[in-house]
């Protein structure tokens, strides 16, 4: 009876030092996740515990695939800290997609290119520190290298003209390249065709496709609004929504209008509430309670 005992006490000694020993320790699964993380939430995984550190130290694995989007922050990223994060990947960066990143300049951007000649997906849209000749140079870079690169994002760029678009041409494919000539205000911008089937627009108005300057579109669907004003609704963005995309999406609990899927981040919460109001609503509230 008393080895009995013994042996019981032994076994759950030994499961109580197992179970210390892992405390703290991440699970195995969360290691898994980090490749695809946005950077900034990865350089937040670094911090949280050594475990995480040296993990994304030793493995270029995460840093294979850089992807910012500045819109919602505060711009921190500039050419330093750019290649100082690109340099983790040892010249085998494949994707660099920068959003709003409106520090970054032509140098930084084909400084890193210098060092890493294999990246296929170049993204860099409102990105306003650069120019159409300086991403020019760095196509032309990427070039030298087996034409790897097949998807090029340069919307929100300024001044890129015709023959700036003419000589991307010679290096890409049109449908590599995010921007086109609107046949309509005949401008160098991003191009849609109405993913309608039915789109009046398409039988009344010598065709939809067109820039969103030239043809009023849904922010969601990029389906033509407009042309009758039931199916035209506005966001609480000031962005225009299709009526079937305008009640799909939540509302402010005040004005009952939604925000498109790009401007969500303007929702303020409501205390002890699962809706929110959007910033003009809330600047409204805020004004009559002071």
């Amino acid at each position: 009876m008393e080895m009995e005992i013994s042996h019981e006490t032994n076994y759950k000694q030994h499961e109580t030092n197992q179970d210390s020993s892992n405390i703290g320790q991440p699970h195995e699964s969360l290691y898994l996740v980090l490749p695809y993380l946005p950077l900034f939430e990865l350089l937040a995984m670094a911090e949280v515990c050594r475990s995480f550190t040296d993990a994304l130290n030793e493995d270029i694995l995460p840093w294979l695939n850089i992807v910012v989007d500045e819109k919602r922050r505060k711009k921190r990223i500039s050419d330093g800290i750019l290649m100082k994060i690109t340099s983790k990947a040892m010249g085998r960066l494949t994707t660099l997609v920068l959003i709003n990143c409106t520090k970054i300049t032509d140098d930084g951007i084909q400084d890193v290119i210098a060092k890493n000649p294999n990246i296929n997906k170049l993204h860099v849209q409102h990105c306003i520190g650069l120019t159409p000749e300086g991403i020019i140079g760095a196509v032309t870079m990427l070039n030298l290298h087996d034409d790897t690169l097949t998807s090029l994002k340069i919307n929100g760029i300024f001044n890129i003209n015709k023959e700036h678009l003419q000589r991307f041409h010679s290096l890409l494919k049109p449908d590599q390249i995010d921007v086109g000539i609107c046949p309509k205000c005949d401008e160098v911008t991003m191009v849609y065709d109405c993913p309608s089937e039915t789109c009046e627009r398409k039988r009344t108005m010598r065709g939809c496709r067109g820039c969103k300057s030239c043809v009023s579109r849904c922010e969601e669907c990029r389906k033509c609004v407009g042309f009758n004003e039931e199916e035209e609704s506005e966001a609480a963005c000031e962005d225009k929504l299709c009526e079937d995309c305008w009640i799909q999406l939540p509302k402010c609990g005040f004005c009952n209008k939604p925000y498109c899927s790009n401007h969500t981040y303007k929702q303020r919460v409501l205390p002890d509430s699962s809706g929110f109001v959007c910033e003009a609503c809330h600047h409204g509230i805020h004004q009559y309670q002071f």
